[in-house]
């Protein structure tokens, strides 16, 4: 008996000590030296660290505009990021479900954007913007393509969301239609049968059933759309004026570019905690929505 206790604690080890070592090594443990730095004012680079105590989130709450006016940002792109990006991509799978013939290279070329670095995907659009755009206007004349669309707070937040959306959508697309078609067929025709519309089959059966991925979609997006930094910076680099600065980059300005290392990671910790507790949320909320089929 207490030889097979040994041997199943030694293929524990052996199976789950390696991935669990690196965890550690790669988040547990920079983890934890964050939450430390983050009630100091280390610099990032000399040896010297001090102890601030609670200063730096003071600072944060009573002295710092800059970090709240890029939250508001970061909030309100997560609001319209999350909704649009989920509703999206659940269209798009719905119409991707039904007897198209040419569906499944629609299914890739929609997530084929997916495949592109944030970055790259960023530079590209930074083109289509400025000369694309450009281009279009003058030979169109609609004045939706001269907008100056990086180069102002209003046009540059929908730049962002549009870039965000057409990006993230193909993801959640396939989610969905790995959902929808677990979706038995037996409920939807019944339905049919007792005379149910197409909106009263979508909104009372299909999408009560497909939760789990709604659950699933939700999450991913909010957690995307709130550490969301590679499009910010090749996009508008959080200008005019940071008006468009969201919090992954000021979080990384401060840290990096400021060289106030500790009051970077306190920003970092204490935006970890909110979109904790807003995933948590979430999750418990759609959880309970679930139903079983």
């Amino acid at each position: 008996m207490r030889g097979n206790k040994l041997s199943q604690l030694g293929q524990q080890v052996f199976f789950v000590g390696p991935a669990l070592l690196f965890f550690t090594l790669i988040t547990i443990i920079p983890f934890l030296m964050g939450m430390y730095y983050s009630f100091t004012d280390w610099n990032g680079v000399s040896g010297n660290v001090s102890w601030v105590g609670f200063q730096n989130f003071k600072m944060i709450f009573t002295n710092d505009p800059d970090f709240w006016s890029s939250f508001w940002f970061t909030v309100r792109f997560t609001v319209l990021g999350v909704v649009l990006t989920n509703v999206v991509g659940f269209f798009l799978a719905y119409l991707l479900t039904k007897p198209l013939k040419t569906r499944n290279m629609l299914r890739t070329i929609f997530f084929m954007p997916n495949v592109i670095g944030g970055l790259l995907l960023g530079f590209i659009w930074q083109f289509i913007f400025i000369k694309g755009f450009a281009t279009m206007g003058d030979m169109t004349g609609w004045s939706f393509f001269n907008l100056p669309w990086l180069g102002d707070a209003t046009t540059g937040f929908w730049a962002i969301v549009m870039v965000f959306i057409w990006q993230s959508s193909g993801y959640l697309m396939v989610i969905y239609i790995a959902s929808l078609s677990n979706v038995s067929k037996e409920v939807l025709e019944a339905a049919e049968i007792d005379g149910a519309s197409r909106m009263q089959v979508l909104r009372n059966i299909i999408v009560p059933l497909i939760m789990p991925a709604v659950t699933i979609g939700l999450f991913l997006a909010i957690s995307w759309s709130f550490k969301m930094f590679d499009l910010n910076l090749s996009l508008t680099k959080g200008g005019p004026f940071k008006s468009t600065e969201s919090v992954a980059m000021n979080i990384y300005n401060e840290a990096f570019l400021n060289n106030r290392y500790g009051l970077g990671t306190a920003k970092a910790l204490l935006f970890f905690v909110i979109v904790a507790l807003i995933t948590v949320i979430q999750v418990r909320v759609t959880k309970s929505k679930e139903v079983e089929a």
